[in-house]
């Protein structure tokens, strides 16, 4: 009796814990879920041997408040921006045809679609539209508190008044986050 209890509390904590993760999905299935329901993409770019990249994955994607606000607004591709993968995306292939597997758990070559976003730090998070148009990279180690005020611009289509820097500031500062640090 003992035993179908604690594996009855055993298969709940699990299923507790799993139902707070991000859903990440590959970045063709966010562009083709886009198709069916659009949503804005969020693509962590992060590489194997980037410590800030595990802290955020560890302390902002594991947080509760980041997990349900993304699932629920965004689609979530985490992508190696070192790795081998290949990806089409608006009619092209992007490939990583400097990468050398036997550097896989250290620096590595650019994937070439982290160079079609820019991408020159890691972390680095890329917001891309509806229409699987670009946004704007946000580079380096985000907090709950701060991820949440860029989810929240581009989830309320914020960015679209923001026309200065003075604009963006003012955003900025009249920001309060709801997001617990834990």
């Amino acid at each position: 009796m003992n035993k179908v209890i604690l594996l009855i509390v055993l298969l709940f904590t699990t299923s507790t814990i799993t139902a707070q993760k991000v859903n990440w999905v590959s970045f063709e299935e966010a562009i083709a879920l886009q198709k069916e329901a659009p949503r804005k993409i969020i693509v962590d770019m992060y590489t194997v041997w980037c410590g800030p990249c595990k802290s955020m994955e560890r302390n902002t994607f594991g947080n509760k408040d980041v997990v349900e606000y993304i699932n629920t607004h965004y689609y979530a591709v985490k992508f190696n921006a070192q790795g081998n993968e290949k990806v089409t995306f608006k009619g092209r292939t992007f490939t990583n045809p400097n990468y050398k597997p036997e550097l896989a758990k250290r620096r590595n070559g650019m994937h070439q679609l982290a160079l079609y976003y820019k991408v020159q730090a890691f972390p680095t998070l890329v917001f891309i539209d509806e229409n699987a148009e670009f946004l704007t990279p946000l580079r380096g180690y985000k907090t709950p508190q701060q991820l949440e005020l860029y989810l929240k611009l581009f989830k309320e289509n914020k960015h679209k008044e923001m026309t200065t820097q003075k604009a963006f500031d003012a955003y900025f500062k009249a920001f309060k986050p709801k997001f617990k640090t834990k």
